[in-house]
């Protein structure tokens, strides 16, 4: 059988399907994304590039649309040559939003598409108008709507489709509610594990704090508003005057993944530290981490900071409560679907400083209590959002639609496997 996965990046949502898949000699899987490094055993990638960006001229409302455009003739290309030497897909797998599944059925009318819906914008009522201090105008409301163009002829488009969490497929219009199943990619539940009494050393970017015993940590992708990172460095503030012994380390990127960028050039990290009175010395930023030192700092974590605007759940939550973790994570919606406050973690007010120091404190105050919460936050992880668990299902949910005949791997021709 043949699988085709469409992704920019790799092979990030469908990294355990692959791997999988990749390892079963009844399928041959093939990769189309614009990142060239990193490889799976078993799945041939297919690198896509667009010809331009959208050009400058473009009404702004429309630029995302032309860039998705660009993205979809790019990934139409590829799969002409695809086709040529023999390889037609039986599923298409692909992410939403950024264009490569959009001519997917114009190429492929008998592949089954699948399509990953990670979210559907609104200038209302999630994301968008959350901070009361970014009011929205016309201009923005008028964008977001159209900002869904892509994402709309998928859901029309597709024949099945996926969310991770009910609040995610809660975004997407109602009509299409019964085309979109509910399952979260999972965690690997045995990679991220808790570690007693760890300490935090990491040799190759010299950071010992084999001698502190209180830490708190955060993890982004980036430093921006959408994961309360301005909100987060406040916090360090007021926790660095009330414990002189704390000490705090960021993971992630000086940049922004999501929402936009400050107007003058700067990052938020460099308002952040010209905003506060800050002991950098007791301050340590990692920049991105490789997963086994990123599992080291969530091991030796003696509190955890989450923050997110209402928008999606980041996996890095639910791989922090999976290594046991006592997690402080704002009261908003993705949230509130995994976390009961006091039970599996402590539950905070987005835009309060304060109020997310004072419960930190509070779990610095109180190991032994915290101890019955980090056994909870991960036993939350094994019930619901265990990788042994989902994987499975995830698969079945993928071939629900193929009859077995059509399980049988499809022959291909000896050209195929040449790179593009």
């Amino acid at each position: 059988m043949n699988i085709l996965f469409l992704h920019p990046n790799f092979p990030s949502q469908f990294r355990n399907l692959a791997t999988v898949l990749g390892k079963d000699p009844n399928y041959q899987v093939v990769f189309g994304t614009n990142r060239r490094e990193g490889e799976i055993p078993g799945v041939f990638k297919a690198i896509y590039a667009p010809s331009r960006e959208a050009a400058p001229q473009t009404h702004h409302y429309v630029r995302n649309l032309e860039n998705a455009v660009l993205t979809a003739q790019a990934v139409y290309r590829v799969a002409e040559k695809l086709k040529a030497e023999g390889f037609v897909p039986d599923i298409i797998y692909g992410h939403s939003g950024w264009g490569p599944t959009l001519f997917m059925k114009d190429i492929f009318p008998k592949a089954e598409l699948l399509c990953y819906f990670e979210w559907f914008y609104h200038a209302h009522g999630s994301d968008a108008d959350f901070d009361p201090s970014e009011p929205l105008n016309a201009d923005d409301e008028c964008r977001i709507r159209v900002k869904n163009t892509p994402i709309l002829t998928d859901l029309y488009s597709c024949d099945r489709g996926l969310s991770p969490t009910n609040w995610q497929r809660q975004q997407f219009p109602k009509e299409y509610h019964n085309k979109i199943t509910v399952i979260h990619d999972g965690v690997d539940t045995k990679y991220f594990v808790p570690k007693p009494g760890a300490k935090l050393v990491l040799p190759r970017i010299n950071l010992d704090l084999s001698h502190v015993e209180e830490l708190v940590t955060y993890v982004g992708r980036g430093m921006e508003p959408y994961r309360g990172f301005p909100q987060f460095m406040e916090t360090v503030a007021l926790i660095q005057q009330r414990r002189p012994k704390c000490h705090v380390v960021v993971v992630g990127e000086d940049r922004v993944a999501y929402g936009k960028n400050l107007p003058d050039g700067k990052t938020y990290k460099q308002l952040m530290l010209e905003k506060l009175s800050l002991d950098l010395s007791r301050l340590h930023f990692t920049d991105r981490l490789p997963y086994n030192e990123y599992l080291q700092v969530l091991q030796a974590s003696s509190a955890h900071v989450y923050l997110t605007r209402p928008f999606v759940l980041s996996w890095s939550m639910l791989e922090v409560m999976a290594a046991g973790c006592l997690l402080v994570a704002s009261k908003t919606p993705p949230v509130l679907e995994v976390v009961q406050d006091g039970v599996n973690g402590l539950l905070v007010d987005f835009f309060s400083p304060n109020n997310i120091a004072n419960r930190v404190e509070e779990a610095l105050n109180h190991p032994q209590e915290m101890q019955a919460i980090r056994a909870n936050a991960r036993e939350t992880i094994l019930k619901r959002y265990d990788l042994a668990k989902l994987l499975p299902q995830h698969l079945q949910w993928m071939f629900a639609g193929k009859s077995s005949d059509s399980l049988k791997k499809r022959s291909v021709s000896k050209g195929f496997g040449k790179s593009h």
